[in-house]
C-alpha cells in the first residue's frame, strides 16, 4: 500500500502535498516524492527513505506551482532506491501509482521496441509511457489518454497523471485500490485516503472500481472507461483531523491502544439492544434456519478475529462456522454455495486477497456481510451488506483497536444470529447482552491497571524467540499476540494453542525462552494450569495472563499481568490488551519503529 495525494488550486501546492504525505506515511516508508507543474514546467523531486529526506530536499528549493501530486511508496516491484521512487516521468507525464499492474513484462517490452527509454524497474513507469504515447498520437485530452494507457493494462492500481501540456488538470483512475477526492472552495484534493486532506475540506467523493475522474480547481468529472459520465454521491466526514494525530502519545499505536474502550462503544452504540436483548446489523438481516453453515474470511489480525467470531457464532446461534484465509480461499475450488453466508473481514476494506474471495464468494451465489472500518471502500461494495467498525482512524501499521472493534462487530452478529435461530434464549441473551455492554469499562480498568510494561520489556527485549499459548477464544489471541511482537519487536514468536504444547512445541522450551500462558479463570483453566506445569518443569520464564486476585496463577508464574473477570466468550476483549501493550513495550526498548515497522505497510492492496 501506498500513499497518494493530489492538489489542484490558489494555492502553493507544495506544502499541502508534504502535509498530506505526512498523514499517509504509515501507507508507505521505503521513498518519497512529488512532481508540481508551475512557472518552471513539472519538477520532480524524489529521495529513497522516508519522507524526511524528501522534505530536507524540498527545504533547499521548494518547487513553485499551484497543480501537483505526492506518493509515499511500500515496494512491490522494484527495490527501494531513489530511481524506483514516484513520481515517474515520461515525456511531459507524471504518474503516481498504488497496486500493480500484472502484465509489465509485455507493456515494457513492446515499449522498448518502439524505442522507449526506462530509468527505473517499477511497473508504474510503463504507465506514464502509455500516457505520453497516447498524447504524441493525438488523444484529444489527458483523461482521453489514460483511458488509451488503461485499457492495455491489467491489475489493480489507484493511478493518479499529470502533464505539462495539461497544466490546470488531474486525471485519475481506480482499481481495487483506493483513491478519494475532496471538494474544497476553489480547490480539489486527490488521496488513498482521507486523512491526507482532512485539514481541507471534509466533504469527499469515493471514487468506485473502474471510474475515471478528471479534477481541476473547480471539482470533479467523473467517467467510465469509455467515457460514460458517472455520479458518484459526496460524502461528509464526521471525524475531524485530531483524531489522526498522536493527542500527546508518543506513538500512534499506544494511542490507539488506549482508544479501544471508545472504539468498542462507538462500534455498540445503538446496535446493542440493551432493552431488547438483541442486536440491529442495519438492515442486514440474517435467517440462520435457512443457512447451511457460516464462513468467516480473512487476513492477518482481521483472520484471528474470524477464529474468535467462529466461537461466538457457534455459541450464541449452534450454526456451523469455518474460518479461512482469505489470501488462500479462491485457489482451492471451494465449495460454497447459496446456502452459506459469508463474513469478510477487512479494516481497511481494500485488502486485495479479502476482495477477490468476496467477489469468488459471490460468483457462486453465497451472501456476503463485510466488516470493515473505512465507508465505501471495495470490500463493503462489493458485498450484499456491510456491518462497520467505528474504530476511527487507525495509523499504527500493527492494529490494535481495529481488531477489538471487529470483535464487536462479530459478537452483534452472533447475538442477532442466536436471538433468530433460537438457540439464544432470553436469559441468556441478557447476561451476554450486559456484559458485553460492560466491556468497554472493563477495558478501560484493564489498561488502567497494566502499567507501561517497562519494566518487563527490559527484561525480555534480548530474548530470541517467544511462545505465547492459550485454549479456547484465547488460542487466537495467543496467534495474535505471537503476531504483534513478530510485527513491531521483530522477535520470533508462534502462538499454540495449549493443548498442543506436548505434540511438538514443547521442545522448543529451555530457560531462555519467555512463554506467554493465556490463564484467565472459565472454561479449561485448570487444564492451561496443567500446561504451565509443564513449561515450569523445563524452566521456561512465565508470563501469566490471569483473571484480578487469582493468587494461584501468580504462584506459577515470573509475572502476572491482571484483566477483570469476565465471561469466556468476551474474555478476547480484555487478554488482548496486555499482550499489545507488552509488544508495544519491548519494541520501543528495542528502539524500533513503532508506528511503521519495517517490511510492513497498513493495506495490503496487492496479492
Amino acid at each position: 500500500m501506498c500513499g497518494i495525494v493530489g492538489y489542484v488550486g490558489p494555492q502553493q501546492a507544495t506544502p499541502i502535498l508534504i502535509a498530506g504525505l505526512r498523514r499517509l506515511e504509515y501507507r508507505g516508508y521505503d521513498s518519497a516524492g512529488i512532481a508540481v507543474v508551475g512557472p518552471r514546467g513539472t519538477q520532480v523531486l524524489r529521495c529513497q527513505g522516508k519522507l524526511a529526506g524528501l522534505e530536507a530536499m524540498i527545504a533547499r528549493e521548494p518547487p513553485e506551482g499551484t497543480l501537483g501530486i505526492g506518493h509515499t511508496r511500500w515496494a512491490t516491484h522494484g527495490r527501494p532506491s531513489e530511481a524506483n521512487a514516484h513520481p515517474h516521468k515520461a515525456g511531459g507525464v507524471s504518474v503516481i501509482h498504488n497496486g500493480i499492474i500484472e502484465n509489465y513484462l509485455p507493456l515494457r517490452a513492446r515499449l522498448q521496441a518502439a524505442g522507449r527509454k526506462f530509468a527505473s524497474e517499477t511497473d508504474t513507469e510503463i504507465v506514464a509511457h502509455l500516457i505520453d504515447e497516447a498524447l504524441l498520437a493525438g488523444a484529444p485530452s489527458l483523461v482521453e489518454a489514460l483511458r488509451v494507457a488503461l485499457r492495455q493494462v491489467h491489475g489493480a492500481y489507484a493511478l493518479v497523471a499529470i502533464s505539462e501540456k495539461h497544466p490546470g488538470q488531474i486525471v485519475a483512475a481506480k482499481n481495487a485500490s483506493p483513491l478519494v477526492v475532496g471538494l474544497g472552495q476553489g480547490e480539489t484534493f486527490l488521496a488513498s485516503d482521507v486523512p491526507a486532506m482532512l485539514e481541507h475540506t471534509r466533504e469527499v467523493i469515493f471514487l468506485d472500481e473502474g471510474d475515471v475522474v478528471a479534477v481541476t480547481a473547480e471539482g470533479a468529472t467523473l467517467s467510465d472507461l469509455d467515457g460514460k459520465p458517472l455520479a458518484r454521491p459526496v460524502r461528509t466526514i464526521t471525524w475531524d483531523a485530531a483524531q489522526a494525530e498522536k493527542g500527546g502519545y508518543p506513538h500512534f499505536m499506544l494511542k490507539e491502544i488506549f482508544e479501544q474502550p471508545r472504539a468498542i462503544a462507538d462500534t455498540l452504540r445503538g446496535r446493542l439492544l440493551l432493552e431488547a436483548h438483541d442486536a440491529d446489523l442495519e438492515g442486514f438481516e440474517i435467517d440462520p434456519r435457512g443457512l447451511r453453515r457460516v464462513l468467516l474470511l480473512a487476513c492477518g489480525t482481521s483472520y484471528h478475529a474470524g477464529l474468535i467470531g467462529k466461537f461466538l457464532i457457534e455459541g450464541a446461534a449452534r450454526i456451523p462456522c469455518e474460518v479461512d484465509l482469505a489470501s488462500e480461499f479462491r485457489y482451492r475450488d471451494p465449495v460454497v454455495g447459496p446456502e452459506d453466508l459469508v463474513i469478510v473481514i477487512s479494516q481497511s476494506g481494500e485488502t486485495a486477497d479479502t476482495l477477490a474471495a468476496v467477489k469468488e464468494a459471490r460468483a457462486r451465489g453465497a451472501r456476503v456481510l463485510a466488516i470493515s472500518n473505512v465507508v465505501d471502500s471495495a470490500i463493503p461494495r462489493a458485498s450484499n451488506g456491510v456491518l462497520y467498525t467505528h474504530a476511527g482512524p487507525e495509523i499504527g501499521v500493527a492494529s490494535t483497536k481495529c481488531f477489538t472493534a471487529q470483535l464487536a462487530a462479530l459478537a452483534l452478529i452472533a447475538i442477532h444470529m442466536g436471538r433468530r435461530s433460537g438457540q439464544l434464549g432470553p436469559e441468556a441473551a441478557t447476561k451476554l447482552v450486559g456484559e458485553l455492554a460492560l466491556t468497554p469499562t472493563k477495558m478501560t480498568e484493564a489498561l488502567e491497571g497494566l502499567g507501561d510494561l517497562k519494566q518487563l520489556a527490559r527484561e525480555y527485549r534480548y530474548a530470541r524467540d517467544f511462545l505465547f499459548i492459550g485454549r479456547g477464544t484465547n488460542y487466537p489471541i495467543a496467534l495474535e499476540g505471537a503476531l504483534k511482537l513478530k510485527e513491531i519487536s521483530y522477535i520470533h514468536a508462534e502462538g499454540y494453542a495449549a493443548g498442543e504444547m506436548k505434540h511438538g512445541p514443547i521442545a522448543l522450551i529451555d530457560d531462555g525462552v519467555p512463554v506467554v500462558v493465556l490463564a484467565p479463570r472459565g472454561p479449561g483453566y485448570e487444564k492451561v494450569l496443567s500446561n504451565l506445569a509443564e513449561v515450569r518443569a523445563r524452566n521456561g520464564h512465565i508470563i501469566g495472563i490471569g483473571t484480578q486476585g487469582d493468587a494461584q496463577l501468580a504462584g506459577l508464574c515470573d509475572r502476572v499481568l491482571s484483566i477483570p473477570d469476565a465471561p469466556a466468550a468476551l474474555q478476547p476483549f480484555l487478554t488482548v490488551l496486555p499482550l499489545q501493550l507488552m509488544s508495544y513495550a519491548i519494541a520501543v526498548a528495542k528502539g524500533n519503529d513503532v508506528d511503521q515497522p519495517r517490511n510492513l505497510a497498513k493495506s495490503v492492496t496487492v496479492e
